[in-house]
């Protein structure tokens, strides 16, 4: 695994990228501009093959300083005890002569920062007038609230420093001088600062290479770490310095990987197990109920079969047929009542008794002159 995270850079290869972009820039600004831009932010754009689990803010000392002598840079300190706000910042400005610090241009303590810098318009002009923010670490956990987003999107937020620190000269100087990777959980994309145009390209080269040294020794990640590396600055082309090979695509698995895989099926085995203990406990207990169930589970089966089996027939329509009148209910009385006399007529003439004719069953009436 170890062999697999090394990154190996082409020394030679690298200094011809950082040649090639330190060109481009002078021949874009030598034409067009009245002032050229010499201090324009070269950085290093990391891809990974995989997307981290977890964001992590990775320092990194740089062997040549990337920062300028004449950036300016803020320091906010904790409110000292019984001490005014004009009394900690002599207080601390002393302590930084002292201690041979020369590279901070301003401290501001927490309460002028709370009372002073509350608008809108204060914090965004305390953002433009410094290059880089340091904070005391016993307060640093405090300022968000009180700097707002545009601190954090410009990526300008205040770097904790310890400022009861026995080496703070040399603590101060690494963290402002040197760089920071911010690796995210939201894609496999990283970029860290290295240096700017002005450097020779010696020293660019030297910090590019301890640049991917730390990176790849922190990043905590299994199999192959780095995919691709690209030098650029702010709006050029981004220059590939590094690619990895693909040789561990068809490698086979390593065994921890294949470890968790077992471990995997091992656990869905176990949950296959306990289901069917449970359903055995369940009929075990209950066995009325399971027999109700499974003939219940069989009438379902045969229905849906049946269902199945039973195709619906097409009829054709009849039409030019006359449809069958509908006797009214009268009519239907009616013949009821004539077939009862029927059979009594034929009752009669079983048993012997002849009917009179008729029109000789009327009694004549004799006429009267």
């Amino acid at each position: 695994m170890e062999q697999k995270t090394q990154v190996e850079l082409d020394r030679s290869q690298v200094k011809k990228a950082v040649l090639a972009l330190q060109a481009f820039l002078n021949s874009k600004a030598g034409g067009k501009s009245l002032f050229r831009d010499e201090f324009q932010n070269i950085s290093l754009l990391f891809t990974f093959w995989r997307i981290p689990s977890q964001p992590r803010t990775i320092r990194i000392p740089l062997p040549h300083g990337q920062r300028r002598e004449a950036d300016e840079v803020c320091l906010f300190t904790r409110d000292e005890p019984r001490m005014t706000a004009e009394q900690t910042q002599r207080f601390y400005k002393k302590l930084l002569e002292e201690r041979g610090v020369k590279n901070v241009t301003e401290i501001i303590p927490y309460k002028t920062l709370k009372t002073e810098y509350k608008p809108y318009e204060a914090k965004r002009r305390l953002l433009g007038n410094f290059d880089m923010f340091l904070a005391d670490s016993r307060i640093r956990r405090l300022l968000p609230s009180h700097l707002g987003k545009h601190f954090y999107e410009r990526k300008k937020e205040p770097l904790s420093v310890n400022l009861q620190s026995n080496h703070l000269a040399r603590d101060l100087q690494r963290t402002i001088q040197g760089t920071r990777a911010k690796v995210t959980n939201k894609g496999p994309c990283c970029m860290v600062r290295v240096g700017h145009a002005g450097m020779p390209a010696e020293e660019l080269t030297e910090n590019i290479k301890a640049v991917v040294q730390t990176v790849v020794e922190k990043m905590r990640m299994p199999g192959p770490l780095i995919k691709i590396i690209h030098l650029k600055s702010v709006r050029s082309v981004a220059l590939p310095v590094y690619t990895s090979d693909l040789t561990h695509l068809t490698e086979p698995r390593a065994p921890e990987v294949k470890r968790a895989n077992l471990k995997k099926s091992n656990l869905k085995k176990a949950d296959v197990k306990k289901t069917k203990a449970a359903a055995a406990k369940k009929a075990t207990q209950d066995p009325k109920q399971t027999a109700d169930g499974q003939e219940q589970k069989g009438k379902k089966r045969k229905v849906e079969k049946d269902d199945d089996e039973e195709i619906p027939q097409l009829v054709p329509i009849e039409t030019g047929k006359k449809k069958p009148k509908v006797q009214s209910k009268k009519k239907q009385t009616a013949k009821s009542g004539a077939k009862k006399q029927a059979a009594i007529l034929q009752k009669i003439t079983k048993r012997g008794v002849k009917t009179p004719p008729k029109g000789k069953g009327k009694r004549k009436v004799p006429k009267v002159k």
